[in-house]
């Protein structure tokens, strides 16, 4: 109840979207920070599907990262099978799940978006380099060894790193359109929504959260050269261009 004395602080780990545990949910409070943080999450996926409904082209997409946000949100919102926590709380697990996987439609199989995909550039092997060191710290690192706790704890570390293949594609095609850009800036600006979220969180309500935190950190800190040339961009009115190898 609002006002209550907080629980333990390992109850508080997965408040938010990614609650998994009774005791957490109860105790999931919103915020404006969060709120922001959610709602630029959703907008830089509309502006995605935006993007691909209207250009009909999904070059400079892509595919492998929504790969990896599909496996984000089915292992993190698993949930959603045997619980219930708000309507909010269950609309937006429900959206994130199904815009990641009607990307994936779109992108492999919707024609004529799917005459556009870039095969041969997006070709960064997450199942190779990332999914398997995810899975080992999300076991080593969780709270409990059942398997919504390690799904959970692997979706955190997974997400972390699930911007490399759509940072891999852009340095290789350098130049990034405009709706493009705007969607992983929100993306970035979603993830510093979720700290300024956290911080305000650890002193209003001493939550602690170490994986989440560390798992963001990493996330931010894959955003900041990125964000460096998004923000020039913006500022003098031209197109995003990344620096890249000759």
């Amino acid at each position: 109840a609002q006002g209550a004395h907080p629980p333990p602080r390992s109850k508080h780990r997965r408040q938010g979207l990614g609650g998994a545990t009774a005791a957490a949910r109860r105790a999931a409070a919103m915020n404006i920070f969060r709120l922001c943080g959610d709602m630029l999450h959703l907008v830089s996926i509309m502006l995605l599907i935006f993007k691909l409904q209207k250009s009909k082209s999904c070059v400079g997409v892509s595919c492998r990262m929504q790969e990896m946000y599909a496996i984000v949100f089915c292992f993190r919102y698993l949930d959603l099978l045997w619980s219930f926590v708000s309507v909010y709380n269950t609309v937006m697990k429900v959206i994130f799940i199904t815009a990641s996987v009607y990307l994936i439609y779109m992108i492999r199989y919707k024609t004529p978006i799917c005459q556009t995909y870039e095969r041969s550039n997006d070709d960064f092997k997450y199942e190779l380099y990332l999914l398997g060191p995810c899975a080992l710290l999300g076991l080593i690192f969780t709270e409990e060894y059942s398997i919504p706790d390690c799904l959970w704890s692997m979706s955190i570390w997974l997400e972390s790193v699930a911007i490399v293949p759509q940072l891999v594609l852009m340095q290789k095609r350098r130049e990034v359109e405009n709706l493009t850009s705007d969607f992983v800036g929100c993306l970035g600006a979603y993830r510093a929504f979720y700290i300024l979220n956290w911080i305000y969180r650890y002193f209003a309500e001493d939550y602690v959260n170490w994986i989440g935190w560390v798992g963001g950190l990493i996330q931010t800190g894959l955003y900041c050269d990125f964000f460096y040339y998004y923000a020039r961009s913006k500022w003098y009115g031209s197109k995003l261009v990344l620096p890249g190898a000759s």
